[in-house]
């Protein structure tokens, strides 16, 4: 019989380029399975971070996007029922614990509160999940590691982690890479010369400048490597910049007549 973590594999190394020290320091803790919390802007490689990290420690990835709907029971499990009566379905949370695998909250925040404080025995030293509506305490794989992530810049007082979950884990900090690091990340992930990646990444810095001045969030990485997809098609550069940089971060029209200025300056 399949593995049931067999789906939830990463088969292929996940590019990632490491800034600073964050891949010791996260086999550092998986080694101890210290619960981690990733910290950062949208669109700067959080996810791209777990992926890799799970490849390189050849453990599944459960990967669940956090959202203000989701219950406790989307997480833990429910009963279902089916031709042959009632059949109880783990889940995501409870599959990696059971079986052992790496366990990713993706933009934690974004769920409620009432829903995020069952991670919390399996965060200290019990290492348990309850299933109350089972009767059943599920008590975590040696393998098993949560990590959780949330853009801290980007919360309200309604939309934060409580300290009680805050300090149940390590934390990373991540940001955008410096322009030359964001420039090799920009030219490996969508095979525009070095030069082209260089100008969407001088695009970028001009629009973080802007956050909090008129923009809400600056260019991401993930969006430059959108732009220079678009360009690698054959797509005008200022049209592809247009469509994957301006025009998603802002509906105002003197931002985007700055910011479409910015481009034709660069590009």
């Amino acid at each position: 019989m399949s593995n049931v973590l067999d789906a939830y594999r990463v088969t292929q190394e996940p590019y990632y380029r490491a800034v600073a020290d964050e891949v010791d320091l996260f086999e550092a803790a998986y080694s101890v399975r210290m619960p981690m919390m990733l910290k950062g802007p949208t669109g700067c490689g959080k996810t791209r971070f777990v992926e890799h990290m799970a490849w390189r420690l050849h453990k599944p990835l459960i990967t669940v996007a956090c959202n203000e709907d989701m219950t406790a029971s989307d997480l833990v499990g429910r009963f279902l029922l089916d031709a042959q009566g009632t059949r109880w379905q783990d889940g995501p949370l409870a599959l990696a614990a059971r079986h052992g695998a790496i366990c990713y909250l993706d933009e934690v925040v974004e769920a409620r509160q009432d829903t995020t404080v069952v991670i919390h025995p399996l965060t200290d030293s019990r290492r348990v999940l309850p299933l109350e509506k089972k009767g059943e305490l599920v008590k975590a794989h040696p393998d098993f590691q949560i990590v959780i992530s949330y853009n801290p810049g980007y919360q309200s007082l309604m939309k934060d982690l409580k300290q009680s979950t805050k300090q149940r884990f390590g934390a990373l900090d991540f940001h955008y890479p410096e322009a030359a690091v964001e420039t090799e990340i920009v030219a490996h992930e969508t095979g525009v010369s070095v030069k082209v990646a260089g100008q969407l990444v001088a695009i970028a810095e001009r629009a973080r400048n802007l956050k909090g001045h008129g923009l809400d969030e600056g260019i991401s990485t993930r969006m430059l490597i959108h732009a220079g997809s678009l360009i690698a098609q054959g797509v005008n550069a200022q049209a592809a910049c247009r469509v994957a940089l301006v025009r998603p971060i802002t509906d105002d029209p003197d931002m985007r007549d700055a910011l479409d200025a910015a481009v034709a300056t660069c590009v």
